[in-house]
């Protein structure tokens, strides 16, 4: 807890990062980016900034939180035939340039920053450019994860004598180092135009031109509203798959939704409510979509009426998966910070620019290649994106409370589980984040086939979970996992009545922190 701020991420080196522009009198923003900078310094294999950025910043006195979409657009000679004609039926997952849109999220760092920002850049990307320089110890994900990319041009960073590196052994990024130097002294154009432009254009053959390089990523969009639990609940628009948190929490507010999370009525009710939000999810989610219709009354009601107390629903399945980062900031003005990063999977395309070792996402496996689907593989346009920050308001505008949860597809459910809980069930912010969770999955899908899939549906529960019987006795097929294997790691930030910030740094994560001032 704290009065003067919090900071709330995957990783105690950044959560650090981010109390020092605190302290030094910085804002939220100024915190946001600095905690964002290290993370993609220490936390490659999740995100970075070969991937992309979503956010959302409330400012006291604004009715809407701001909503920035840095998500990044396919490159000027992206072609869908052409992978049509070579028999794909869907993006290549890993190794294809195809599916590495211009990553966007150095464009969200400066579009944050020239807007909200109180300090200057290179100060505020400083603690991330010495741990690179400096090292920093590789984390027991990092350790384990560091294996899948060795031998691929540009991982050298991850090797220790010639071997992946283990957890605790110290990790140098000299080449992250000099681009974070460069940007903080000259802005996105170091980075866009310098040695990372470059080895994108170089690996892309083609598939870039310096115009999709010198078109900024980051844009500034209205957010989606809806509300529910007694809160107005907010999230960022289309591309971004965020409206499914808010549907669901539309759905469930009309239900009987016990008040106890541990009724396995709680779980039902609320896997049904996720199930009937995204039944639709392939056809409706596309950069320029309707945000705030797809959680209107209207359209929702006929879904939250499909659903039965007693029995789950046949709809098509939706899976998990991913390699993404959350992490959230406020500050002692009011102001708060929802922001998400992503690779889309784990070190993304496993495809790096070695001119300064950064992997590149993989986040254009969202898009179609289905011919005249809106959401269908086009220069400029955006994928589909699973990234989903989520922020609530009381009733007088001011800021309740900044949440999310990495995890792929599985994103959304995490954050209406978080909202049912903290809002509707009134737990403690602590409890809201930690208790168990459940995911919706498909055995032996991809993490990224999202509705697509086709299989037996299975509601996977973190063990231990009191709800197992009674999903099962209303038709759910149910399997048990490891507590914290596949459901997220999740952060929360509450403004308690007394103006008081509560934050919590999901355990799940193993090296998260939330530090309070």
């Amino acid at each position: 807890m704290g009065t003067r701020g919090m900071a709330c991420t995957v990783d105690h080196l950044s959560s650090v990062a981010a109390t020092q522009m605190l302290s030094a009198g910085g804002n939220a923003v100024d915190a946001a980016v600095a905690a964002s900078a290290a993370l993609a310094v220490t936390t490659q294999h999740m995100c970075g900034m070969g991937g992309d950025l979503w956010a959302l910043v409330h400012v006291p006195g604004h009715d809407a939180p701001f909503a920035l979409n840095a998500s990044g657009r396919a490159g000027s000679g992206s072609d869908s035939a052409a992978l049509r004609a070579e028999g794909h039926g869907a993006m290549p997952f890993r190794g294809d340039m195809r599916s590495v849109p211009v990553p966007g999220c150095v464009d969200g760092w400066t579009a944050l920053m020239d807007r909200f920002g109180s300090m200057p850049l290179a100060d505020v990307l400083e603690p991330a450019r010495r741990l690179a320089a400096d090292g920093f110890p590789a984390s027991p994900i990092l350790g384990r994860m560091s294996s899948l990319v060795a031998g691929v041009d540009g991982a050298d960073d991850y090797l220790h004598n010639g071997r992946p590196v283990a957890a605790g052994q110290v990790v140098r990024r000299a080449g992250l180092a000099r681009s974070l130097a460069a940007i903080g002294a000259e802005g996105r154009s170091a980075w866009y135009e310098g040695e990372f432009g470059a080895g994108l254009q170089r690996l892309g053959e083609g598939l870039y031109s310096p115009a999709d390089l010198a078109r900024s990523q980051a844009d500034w969009v209205a957010p989606v509203r809806a509300e529910a639990f007694g809160q107005t609940l907010w999230t960022a628009p289309p591309n971004s798959q965020g409206y499914l948190s808010l549907a669901g929490a539309v759905i469930a507010d009309g239900l009987d939704l016990p008040e106890d999370p541990n009724d396995p009525l709680w779980a039902h009710l609320l896997v049904e409510a996720c199930k009937q939000a995204a039944f639709d999810r392939p056809e409706v989610l596309f950069e320029g979509a309707d945000g705030q219709r797809l959680v209107s009354e209207e359209r929702l009601a006929p879904r939250r009426a499909a659903i039965s107390r007693d029995a789950a629903a046949d709809v098509t399945p939706p899976t998990k998966g991913g390699g993404t980062i959350y992490l959230c900031t406020a500050d002692g003005t009011g102001m708060g910070v929802s922001l998400i990063q992503s690779n889309a999977a784990g070190f993304g395309s496993h495809l790096a620019v070695p001119e300064v070792g950064v992997f590149l996402h993989n986040r254009g496996i969202g898009f179609s290649v289905e011919e005249g689907h809106p959401a269908e593989l086009a220069p400029g346009r955006r994928p589909p994106s699973t990234l989903s920050p989520a922020l609530a308001t009381n009733a007088d505008g001011s800021l309740r409370t900044v949440f999310g949860c990495m995890g792929g597809d599985a994103q959304p459910q995490v954050v209406l589980q978080m909202a049912a809980r903290r809002f509707h069930a009134g737990q403690s912010v602590g409890r809201s984040l930690t208790d168990h969770r459940f995911a919706l999955t498909v055995p032996d899908a991809d993490g990224f086939d999202t509705w697509s899939a086709k299989g037996q549906l299975t509601v996977a529960v973190e063990r231990g979970a009191p709800w197992v019987d009674g999903l099962r006795s209303r038709g759910h097929a149910v399997i048990e996992k490891t507590w914290g294997d596949g459901f997220g790691h999740s952060h929360m930030i509450d403004v308690l009545d007394n103006g008081v910030l509560a934050g919590v740094a999901d355990p799940r994560a193993l090296t998260g922190a939330a530090i309070g001032l």
